[in-house]
């Protein structure tokens, strides 16, 4: 005879946790960028727009709207968006292809990076940012670490970040190109892509670069402006003079918050490319450590997950975020204390303007999706099922 009976299943829910110590650098950085903000633009937003609070209160409106799309992304799945990646990445070239329709963009300090519709401005060169990383994760993710077909394995990602940086370099943003293709050095090197691929990527992106440079006459000039200043000290080296006064007048514990004297004018486009230039100033170089700290923990400890997640898309995913934040960050330092050149590069959270904040944002949702399974499993819910079953028939 047949014996009919129920069972019951015992089943592990995982739990979505994210990573309280990267939320918490995230929280400070925010707050922070807000308050910097606020001290560093106010008479500049009165100049323009003769009202104290303007970027401020604009950038606060990106940040919720930034918040919102940190939520949807750290929570979208992966597999989907994996999915429907190729459809991202046309969506990206379109879009980015679109600023050379007359009308569409709108053209400042000679290049052409902003459309405007309904007097609202999007920058499709920050777009490019988060789709060449998931799309250099997902391509190389399918590698697994195997390289030994360069044509196969390398050609292809090489070919499609050449075309989003060539772009947007025909956009004449020389700045944002170079900086895409180190964001995707940085992600051949998490890949694992041999020492001497790397060489022959060099030969060819070096002499290219350099011909860039010296192609073009305004990028002749930020050169010579950067390596002698006093050269031209009303006109190319202005930016990077005031900068360094500001740098000096800050000392050791600034002149306390609010009181800088270089945001009164005397110091370009310090809402964005130079704020960090202001903060050195009112809260010296005690806060330029900080703050420079604060980025060096994010970058640690958002590599410290991505080499515990197992999975290949995910750790090349959380990776790659890293790298592009934490060196957009090290980029715009690195121009006011007048390591490089100025390039144009804000500053993750702090700098005004939507488009970049809304797109860090995103990616910060992506990082902490990516990195959310590597963390300690911890708590999970058991949800129990009951099947039927039948036990095949016995004898007595």
């Amino acid at each position: 005879m047949a014996r009919r009976g129920f069972f019951a299943e015992q089943i592990e829910h995982k739990v979505a946790r994210f990573d309280i110590v990267l939320l918490s650098l995230l929280g400070v950085l925010v707050v922070l960028g807000l308050g910097m903000l606020w001290s560093a633009s106010w008479f500049r937003a009165e100049q323009l727009y003769g009202d104290p609070v303007r970027f401020v209160m604009r950038q606060g409106m990106w940040t919720l709207v930034g918040l919102v799309i940190m939520v949807i992304t750290a929570l979208f799945p992966l597999d989907i968006l994996r999915r429907y990646l190729p459809v991202l990445v046309l969506f990206t070239t379109v879009i980015s292809l679109i600023l050379f329709v007359p009308g569409v963009s709108a053209r400042y300090m000679g290049a052409r990076r902003w459309i405007v519709l309904f007097n609202i401005s999007f920058q499709p060169s920050e777009l490019v940012k988060v789709t060449l990383v998931l799309y250099l994760a997902h391509i190389f993710a399918r590698r697994e670490g195997d390289f030994s077909q360069p044509a196969q394995s390398l050609l292809p990602p090489t070919l499609v970040v050449l075309l989003l940086a060539g772009i947007v370099l025909a956009q004449n943003d020389f700045s944002t190109s170079v900086f895409l293709v180190a964001v995707a050095m940085s992600m051949f090197f998490f890949a694992g892509v041999p020492m001497a691929h790397f060489f022959k990527l060099f030969t060819v992106v070096v002499p290219i670069s350099l011909i860039m440079v010296f192609t073009r006459e305004h990028r002749v000039r930020r050169i010579i402006a950067f390596l002698k200043p006093m050269h031209d000290p009303s006109g190319g080296g202005f930016q990077i003079l005031a900068a360094r006064r500001a740098l000096e007048n800050g000392g050791l514990w600034g002149v306390g918050i609010g009181q800088s004297v270089r945001k009164f004018g005397s110091l370009p486009e310090v809402q964005s490319d130079f704020l960090f230039a202001i903060l050195a100033e009112e809260l010296g170089l005690i806060g330029v450590f900080v703050v420079t700290a604060l980025f060096v923990a994010f970058a640690v400890r958002g590599l410290y997950l991505a080499a515990r997640q197992p999975d290949w898309f995910r750790s090349l995913l959380a990776a790659g975020i890293v790298s592009s934040i934490t060196l957009q960050a090290l980029l715009n330092i690195a121009v006011v204390v007048g390591a490089v050149p100025a390039t144009g590069i804000p500053l993750p959270f702090f700098s005004s303007g939507g488009s970049a904040l809304v797109i860090t944002f995103g990616m910060c949702g992506l990082l902490l999706n990516a990195a959310g399974d590597s963390v300690e499993k911890g708590r999970q819910r058991k949800f129990y099922t009951v099947q039927r079953a039948e036990w095949e028939p016995y004898r007595v």
